[in-house]
């Protein structure tokens, strides 16, 4: 079990971070409506800039905290639960401007290993 724990935090902690240290001026097939950049995307969601700033700092500190987490367990619960609340907040994001399932489908998988590892 705790390997799986491992590499589900791995999976989390890294691709959050990919998402918003690499690809965030890069075009997905992900992007909420017609999006190309993640600047792009909140303003799609009718979110300010400076609310993109701040999300992605907590995402990006959250992803650090999780991976760390391997090594030092006291940060699992605080990370796992607060990217999970990030999640949701994407996921309901996707559907309030009536995103198709593919669109929501990578948040919501975010959501569910959050929420996995904060259960394991």
């Amino acid at each position: 079990m705790y390997y799986l724990e491992v590499v589900l935090k791995l999976i989390i902690g890294l691709s959050i971070l990919n998402v918003w240290l690499v690809r965030a001026k890069n075009s997905t097939p992900f992007r909420g409506g017609s999006a190309s950049n993640i600047k792009e995307e909140f303003e799609v969601y009718g979110l300010p800039s400076w609310f993109m700033v701040v999300i992605g700092s907590v995402k990006v500190l959250l992803s650090i905290g999780l991976i760390a987490s391997i090594w030092y367990p006291s940060l699992e619960m605080i990370t796992s639960l607060g990217i999970a609340a990030l999640m949701t907040g994407a996921v309901s994001m996707h559907f309030k401007i009536g995103d198709p399932i593919k669109k929501v489908f990578p948040a919501a998988l975010f959501l569910l290993l959050s929420v996995i590892v904060y259960l394991i």
